[in-house]
């Protein structure tokens, strides 16, 4: 990966969550490795609301959504890229035209925006939460609910050791039980048994491994804590006890039309009870008995990996080492195929127009993982490594980015066929054929394994037309790699790119 330049890091940082019920923005000063909060927006966008029976973003939702980022983009203009994050959650996970939505939003922000899997959610939270709070010794539990999922987290100091997001959030359940305003006893018990169930598969893991602190860190918890503390119940702690008392009071209310009196905000008042049933299961059903609050959340945590990345601690090479390990990659032929990708990508990145930090990272990491599927089988094995870097969960990667790298996987060898490109969007189809054509080169140059520094290669680079020229008699030294290359230039007419070897 392009190293960073921590002479001169950013001054400012900012950071965009897109989730389910709201958005928000958190700009903040990184001053000596530490960052110190600026400013702080959101917005209750309600995107989640805004998903039709077909699981697509309405019109009218994507316009409550792009008019809230017009206001963010304001303070995001003139900051570099690296140091801005803006990621989806669960709403964009699950509508069927998010990348539609997606290419306006970057439009109206001028940055890329990324959606991340739940459990990537899941690392973020637990990171900005852990920064807020003291370094306390032993484990926390971290709940975060949100408009469409909530995730569970354990973790000792920064560190999270269990990641879950389950499919539940306070406007999917006020959908579904309290879309009338009305809070009945029936209603309140048919939330909070669909939560247990949701929360089953993960209860006795959780439970075994323990805590000893939980924490909060949504504004749903927030809104429960001040209810709390204005029905003077608690100073605003959440306890099993205050829970139950609550849930009484709840019942006797009988509309959220009347939460003001709980001190409840107008604007969340609709999807209080849904939070409120889906933290009482979890209450029961992992045996919580006490929960403090913490104003740490994804945004705060995306701030942390921004920093992480400026200090040369990328969650994300840590990730692709524990991936060569697990499946027992070559990491020395890796290395190899990417010194001599990186070295033809250096010559044409420019001309192909796939010259940003971005390129190189995706083809850096695909290089050291394109043989990650051998630990499955040896036939078609860039096929299973696909499937791997497709569908695991990569800590620090967006779904985009790891699209990105099961298809140069998928197309480091063998036929290149459209079919390669499949999974990709269809705007990022030019930069990642070309992105292939240099792992698929940089693979057969390193086929015979020695780890040899790649030759001094000349590349020139036309949209459909690739000159390679190698130092005289390279190539009559090694016939097999000739006859690669030759293959090779068959496989690239395909993609319509004509190979000269000289």
């Amino acid at each position: 990966m392009t190293e960073p330049d921590t002479a001169t890091p950013p001054e400012l940082l900012a950071a965009i969550d897109m989730g389910s019920n709201s958005f928000h923005m958190v700009v903040a000063r990184l001053v000596h490795g530490e960052i110190r909060t600026l400013e702080k927006m959101g917005e209750k966008v309600q995107l989640g609301a805004g998903l039709d029976d077909r699981n697509r973003l309405t019109e009218e939702a994507q316009q409550r959504a792009l008019a809230c980022l017009s206001r963010f983009a304001q303070r995001l203009s003139g900051m570099p890229a690296s140091a801005v994050q803006i990621v989806g959650t669960n709403a964009l996970r699950v509508a069927r035209n998010a990348n539609e939505f997606i290419h306006r939003a970057e439009e109206v922000l001028g940055f890329p925006v990324e959606i991340i899997a739940g459990r990537e959610e899941a690392r973020l939270i637990y990171l900005g939460v852990s920064h807020t709070l003291s370094d306390d010794a032993g484990r926390r539990l971290v709940i975060d609910i949100g408009g469409g999922s909530t995730e569970f987290i354990i973790g000792e100091r920064f560190e999270a050791r269990e990641l879950e997001s389950l499919h539940m959030g306070c406007v999917s359940f006020r959908n579904r039980y309290f879309q009338d305003g009305r809070i009945t006893r029936r209603q309140l018990d048919r939330a909070i048994t669909h939560a247990a169930q949701e929360l089953l598969h993960i209860r006795h893991q959780y439970r075994k491994l323990g805590w000893s602190s939980a924490v909060g860190s949504s504004g749903s918890i927030k809104a429960i804590a001040n209810a709390l503390a204005a029905l003077k119940i608690t100073n605003g702690t959440l306890t099993y006890k205050a829970m139950k008392e609550l849930r009484k009071r709840l019942v006797d209310m009988g509309h959220v039309d009347r939460l003001s009196e709980m001190g409840v905000r107008t604007e969340r008042h609709s999807i209080f009870p849904a939070g409120f049933a889906i933290l009482m299961a979890a209450f029961e059903s992992l045996g919580i008995e006490e929960m403090s609050y913490a104003d740490g959340a994804l945004r705060e945590g995306l701030l942390y990996d921004i920093v992480g990345r400026i200090q040369h601690e990328d969650v994300r090479e840590r990730t692709i080492q524990a991936l060569q390990e697990r499946y027992h990659v070559d990491q020395d032929h890796g290395r190899a195929v990417e010194e001599t990708a990186i070295a033809a990508w250096q010559q044409v990145a420019r001309n192909w127009g796939i010259d940003s930090p971005n390129d190189e990272d995706v083809l850096r990491w695909a290089c050291r993982l394109h043989e990650i599927g051998l630990t499955i089988s040896h036939s078609q094995y860039h096929k299973h490594g696909a499937y791997l870097l497709r569908y695991s969960d990569l800590p620090g990667f967006s779904q985009q980015f790891q699209k990105d790298l099961a298809t140069l996987v998928r197309g480091h060898r063998r036929k290149f066929a459209n079919a390669v490109f499949d999974d990709a969007d269809p705007e990022d189809y030019g930069r990642l054929r070309y992105l292939c054509v240099l792992i698929r080169l940089a693979v057969l140059i390193q086929h015979s394994r020695n780890q040899e520094p790649p030759p001094e290669l000349r590349l020139e680079a036309e949209a459909d037309r690739l000159t390679l020229r190698f130092p005289k008699g390279w190539l009559d030294e090694r016939p097999l790699t000739l006859a690669d290359l030759e293959n090779e230039r068959d496989y690239l007419t395909k993609q319509n790119l004509e190979l000269v070897i000289r």
